[in-house]
């Protein structure tokens, strides 16, 4: 199969905040340099379930692109706030998030590019590289899949305040949900395995 090309073509979006053209400063120039500060605003996507940056948000990039041999070498900082709920208490809750960012975009027919997997590395396309992807992942790792509003949340506030005398301070409290409420009954106690 020869001319068959490794990936499929691909391409950008040239007006796209997230696109740099880096054809006259970077392409096939290594060692030159350029810095790039500017705010995006979040598409939608940038989350998980409970927790995220809002559509229309503003991400900060500081980043400093560097051509290398294989490409060009994007890294530095991405800073954002992200909204939650807390997976305790159930509030709503707004956190700041700062993150390092490192991508390699590979040139096309480099060594990086012919050894790599479709998703194993960005691309420099049309002598441009989108680094939406990248700032993506490099967010959704940073956010837990479990979000607390503070370390120490202790949960949802009982009507009876009560109905927490017998939890030591300082222990995480738990409601017990009506339906669960007849087990609690017959095996003494939420939490209790046994038979």
């Amino acid at each position: 199969m020869t001319g068959e090309k490794k990936h499929p073509e691909v391409h950008v979006d040239a007006a796209s905040p997230w696109v740099v053209d880096v054809a006259r400063e970077l392409l096939r120039r290594p060692g030159q340099m350029k810095t790039l500060q500017r705010d995006v605003p979040a598409p939608e996507g940038f989350g998980l379930e409970m927790i995220g940056v809002p559509v229309g948000e503003p991400i900060h990039l500081d980043l400093r692109l560097e051509s290398v041999m294989e490409g060009v070498l994007a890294s530095g900082t991405v800073e954002t706030e992200v909204r939650g709920e807390c997976s305790r208490c159930l509030e709503p809750f707004t956190e700041h998030v700062d993150v390092d960012l490192t991508e390699l975009y590979a040139y096309p027919d480099s060594v990086t590019d012919e050894t790599s997997e479709e998703d194993e590395v960005s691309r420099i396309v049309d002598e441009r590289i989108d680094l939406e992807p990248a700032v993506r992942d490099a967010v959704l790792l940073e956010l837990p899949v479990t979000p607390l509003c503070r370390e120490d949340c202790p949960g949802p506030e009982s009507p009876d305040p009560e109905a927490w005398a017998f939890v030591p301070a300082g222990e995480a409290r738990e409601t017990i949900d009506p339906r669960w409420a007849a087990l609690q009954e017959k095996y003494g106690g939420a939490g209790s395995h046994e038979n």
